[in-house]
């Protein structure tokens, strides 16, 4: 569903990503784990055409408008409430009027939170409304910037459950996070990024297993750290 082969990126001198390769099969959560200025939004940045690569393919193999994406800027109307906002892309996929509401619900934006302006949301609260723009016409493949990193504990795992729904109903997912434990309960597969290159990618139960087997509780952030020197 997604795939990027020998992707190359610099920025002036510097190189950002040092042949970069990985596939994310249809209906996974796959995940891609690393320090920041590892690379990771250079990545979704190429996949989402928004830069290009130096040298390589990357390719999504759906229609760009059956690709949902939320990144860290959004895509909002600030001076809009949090309902307006979806209505006007409900209209523009020509949704069911009901359905902007029944998303913001979905990410705990309903009720008075929906008439709420964009502007005056908390980072957490503008992060779920980013997260209900993306999700609103039910597309193929979701890419996803850090979707839970300015969550309280209880909204995230809600946001988690909300993503593992969407994957049951067929849709793949790419996303970006920080978050150790989010990883292992949520994905299929991650990738483990440092200074450009995948330096490890699979199942993380397994990674963890086989990197740290004395371990009774597997632990991601644990491999990371030892086998990059480098705490997430």
């Amino acid at each position: 569903m997604i795939r990027m082969s020998n992707i190359y990126k610099s920025f002036k001198d510097k190189t950002v990503l040092d042949g970069i390769n990985l596939e994310v099969n249809e209906g996974e959560i796959f995940a891609l784990l690393g320090p920041s200025g590892a690379g990771k939004t250079t990545i979704i940045n190429i996949l989402t055409k928004w830069i290009e690569a130096d040298s390589g393919e990357a390719e999504i193999s759906v229609g760009q408008n059956e690709i949902g994406i939320m990144l860290d800027s959004g895509g909002l109307y600030t001076h809009l409430n949090c309902l307006e906002n979806l209505d006007l892309y409900a209209r523009i996929y020509d949704l069911p009027k009901t359905r902007p509401m029944e998303i913001l619900e979905s990410v705990g934006l309903g009720g008075d939170d929906a008439k709420k302006a964009a502007s005056e949301l908390s980072r957490g609260m503008f992060q779920r409304l980013a997260l209900a723009r993306a999700i609103l016409y039910s597309p193929k493949v979701l890419i996803l910037d850090e979707p839970t990193s300015a969550l309280d504990p209880g909204t995230a795992r809600s946001v988690c459950k909300l993503l593992q729904k969407i994957r049951e109903n067929g849709t793949t997912i790419f996303l970006t996070t920080h978050n150790m434990d989010e990883a292992l309960k949520l994905c299929d597969r991650v990738a483990l990024l440092f200074e450009g290159k995948i330096v490890k990618q699979g199942n993380p139960v397994e990674i963890c297993e086989e990197h740290n087997a004395l371990r009774t509780v597997p632990d991601l952030e644990a491999v990371f750290l030892e086998m990059t020197g480098v705490e997430l």
